[in-house]
């Protein structure tokens, strides 16, 4: 029965939730529905203040210019330019413009005021035009206004512009506070993985076994309940196999017992009947390797005692009447010899029931025992269907049990077993890892 190595194939799994994701998007959202929002806050209020502050320039600037135009000394410029509406010398334009206006008509005006009056009649305070905010002052007594404005257009760029330069500042600190955030859960989801990593190398069943002392007080109760877990656990297999030892051990007398029985009946039956009692001799054989097998993997003491095993005299022990074992010359290597004997036992029994004359054992690269048989073979399918049995039985079902066996040995030296694919025959690799 050759067992293939054709790893099994990785069943599907279902795309669970990242509770980083999930984290990471909401964190994502809400930072982004945040900083628009205060963005168009600080837009409305930044237009707002813009719109106060250019309306007090407005207004200072024509308090400044009616003081200039009632106290200038210069009344011959101001009586030249009088009612001809070319701009005073020495303007330069800048973002406002002034008129001044008297009952004649236009008096005075910067480069940039238009050529007409704004307001075509005295109106003191703020006003609006399609074009202008205006503010005007009066002058005296004798009717003259000075009006002083700035352009609609320019008023809007100016808010847009702070508008917008204040809403992307508070969109880029909303970045960076996400950003901060984001670092943050991953700083604080650390224990969950370092947990999950603790748990990828903790054995529940080695004495003394502990997840140690939690990162978070909430991982407290995940430590404290995983620990009573394994502790459970390690009571219940403790006691299986004391159970398992102690009935395999009470088996040993009474198969030995039959086993003689059997051999003083084969020598004192008639022809006839010594083939049956043969039969029955092997089956009673097989049963005591069996037995050998399980007393050594539930012997008392657990700990693996690794030393150099000698294939050749290991299996020089361990004969199997009606099979040939060819040992590769010089092949040793460092196992439990008594968990690897009886991995052999089961295997070679294996062998010998589906067919097999002859084997071959031999150590294929460092730690991994190769047992390949000339017997008739198992098609692919049923290869792959025998190793996926093997990878996922806990409880041995759909193999046989000198599989099972033989893979509990080999995990015990941390390894697993193989079904090895080869072109005639049956092989099995035992992957008995390293010392450490």
């Amino acid at each position: 029965m050759p067992l293939g190595g054709t790893a099994r194939e990785a069943a599907p799994v279902s795309a669970l939730p990242s509770i980083r994701s999930q984290l990471s998007r909401a964190l994502l959202g809400w930072s982004v529905v945040w900083g628009l929002a205060v963005a168009a806050a600080i837009m409305l209020a930044v237009s707002l203040e813009v719109d106060e502050l250019l309306d007090e320039t407005l207004q200072e600037s024509a308090e400044v210019l009616a003081v200039l135009l009632t106290s200038s000394p210069d009344a011959v410029l101001a009586e030249r330019l009088r009612g001809t509406g070319r701009a005073t010398p020495g303007e330069s334009g800048g973002h406002f413009a002034w008129q001044l206006v008297g009952r004649e008509g236009l008096l005075l005006r910067s480069p940039r005021a238009p050529a007409q009056p704004l307001r075509s009649t005295p109106t003191p305070g703020f006003t609006d035009t399609s074009d202008w905010r205006v503010f005007g002052t009066a002058l005296g007594d004798d009717g003259r206004m000075l009006y002083v404005a700035q352009t609609m257009q320019e008023r809007r760029e100016a808010q847009i512009e702070m508008g917008l330069g204040s809403a992307l500042t508070a969109l880029v600190l909303g970045l960076l506070g996400h950003l901060r955030l984001r670092a943050r859960v991953r700083h604080e989801l650390a224990p969950l993985e370092a947990l999950s990593q603790r748990l990828a190398h903790h054995d529940p069943t080695a004495p003394g076994a502990s997840l140690g002392p939690a990162e978070r007080e909430e991982l407290q109760s995940v430590h404290a309940a995983i620990d009573d877990l394994g502790h459970r656990l390690a009571r219940r297999v403790a006691h299986e196999r004391a159970f398992s030892a102690h009935a395999a051990h009470a088996l040993r007398t009474p198969l030995a017992g039959i086993d003689a029985q059997l051999a003083v009946a084969l020598r004192e039956s008639p022809p006839a009947a010594q083939p049956r009692i043969k039969r029955a001799r092997e089956a009673a054989a097989r049963l005591q390797r069996v037995v050998a097998a399980l007393l050594a993997l539930f012997r008392s003491n657990a700990e693996l005692m690794r030393r150099p095993v000698d294939l050749q005299a290991l299996l020089a022990r361990l004969p199997v009447e009606g099979l040939a074992v060819d040992v590769q010359p010089g092949a040793a290597l460092d196992a439990d010899a008594d968990l690897v004997a009886a991995a052999l036992l089961n295997l070679l029994d294996n062998a010998l029931r589906y067919g097999a004359h002859r084997v071959l054992v031999s150590v294929t690269e460092p730690g991994t025992l190769r047992i390949q048989d000339d017997g008739p073979g198992v098609p692919a399918a049923r290869r792959r269907a025998l190793q996926q049995a093997v990878d996922q039985a806990a409880d041995g079902s759909g193999t046989g049990l000198g599989l099972r066996l033989a893979d509990l040995v080999a995990r015990a030296h941390g390894g697993r077993l193989v079904l090895a694919d080869v072109v005639a025959g049956f092989a099995v690799d035992l992957s008995l890892g390293q010392a450490g």
